[in-house]
């Protein structure tokens, strides 16, 4: 790609780790297995609230498009990151890059206002039980969680388009693993001021108006539970809330350590807080998506419970399966043999 006055780009290319080739193939393996843990704890999570009527509920209907939403999220930036880890090719192209950007945005969005819509969840559930059948009625959750989808979506479209309709001169070297915004805005020869003002929106509707309802809900939460008088009730009430807690201090954790946390002055140390500014995005988009089925299914009775029914039921299928198998093969050598006997 030439220096010159260019107002377009085909492709954009990832640096990742490039700077530490030695660990490329230690962060491949460590991906890899962390990419194969997620489709599968997510992909049984999926089936379980699927499968199991005990779990036909808000809660675990929530869980299920979250466990779907991290499927989407890892399966749009990961495969890519594998392939430039071990084959060091680094380019992507300019549509690619799109694609993977408006993932990024959708999933994290609608991934917040339904971390936001789970907790308004519990809050009804422990602070008016007698009602929750009818204010968390099937339909209501149905729309809860598509309005989240489809907002979700509308603000990716929305800042993807703005991101990519920018002027990019000639410079195509995104200093990250994944088309992160931040690090395609900063490639751009024109004003993003635009962008910023957008971004700002998109953060206090996405970020900081769900982390509120989060924190109300738990505040009423909790003032519930200390008023609860037996200490059984307490834990009972706090077991329900304890898995979701964790993954929302997980999930904005990552996200306010790689976008809060001041920035180094020092010019020797900008490649130290670039490399760390990865490690804590690849964190985000890999490890917080391994450990929610973990910690949803470790954490809870009743997804457990459902996981291990379906496994004996399918046990039990493949057992039909192997005896009519059997059966069928049996018949059929008894059947060829009094042919040939005939004969």
């Amino acid at each position: 790609m030439d220096q010159s006055n260019q107002t377009f780009v085909s492709e954009f290319l990832l640096l990742g780790f490039s700077g530490y080739p030695k660990t490329e193939i230690t962060y491949f393996v460590l991906v890899l297995v962390m990419y194969l843990v997620i489709l599968i704890g997510n992909g049984v999570l999926i089936v379980a609230c699927i499968l199991d009527s005990r779990l036909h509920t808000p809660m675990y209907f929530f869980l299920g498009n979250l466990s779907f939403l991290d499927i989407c999220y890892t399966t749009s930036s990961v495969p890519s990151t594998l392939v430039s880890l071990i084959s060091k090719k680094r380019n992507i192209s300019f549509s690619g890059c799109t694609v993977q950007m408006f993932f990024g945005f959708a999933m994290g969005s609608t991934e917040c206002l339904l971390l936001g819509m789970m907790a308004f969840d519990r809050y009804v559930a422990i602070c008016n039980p007698l009602r929750y059948p009818i204010i968390m009625s099937r339909e209501v959750y149905v729309v809860m969680a598509s309005v989240s989808w489809l907002c979700g979506g509308t603000n990716s479209v929305v800042q993807t388009s703005l991101a990519m309709r920018l002027p990019f001169c000639g410079n195509n070297i995104i200093n990250h693993f994944t088309c992160e915004v931040l690090a395609v805005l900063k490639l751009a020869c024109a004003d993003i001021f635009l962008n910023v003002i957008t971004m700002m929106i998109s953060n206090m509707a996405f970020l900081v108006l769900p982390l509120l309802v989060i924190f109300f809900s738990y505040m009423f939460i909790l003032f519930a539970i200390l008023r609860m008088n037996t200490a059984t009730g307490r834990r009972k009430a706090f077991s329900t809330c304890s898995a979701h807690l964790t993954v929302v201090i997980i999930f904005y954790g990552t996200i306010f350590s790689m976008y809060a946390k001041p920035k180094s002055q020092d010019p020797t140390g900008d490649e130290k807080f670039q490399t760390a500014d990865k490690v804590i995005s690849l964190f985000h988009g890999v490890v917080t998506p391994m450990l929610n089925p973990i910690i949803y299914s470790l954490r809870n009775k009743d997804v457990k419970a459902a996981i291990k029914y379906i496994l004996k039921q399918k046990l039990f299928l493949r057992k039909i399966l192997a005896i009519r198998i059997f059966y069928h093969s049996s018949l059929f050598v008894e059947r060829s043999f009094n042919y040939f006997t005939l004969l």
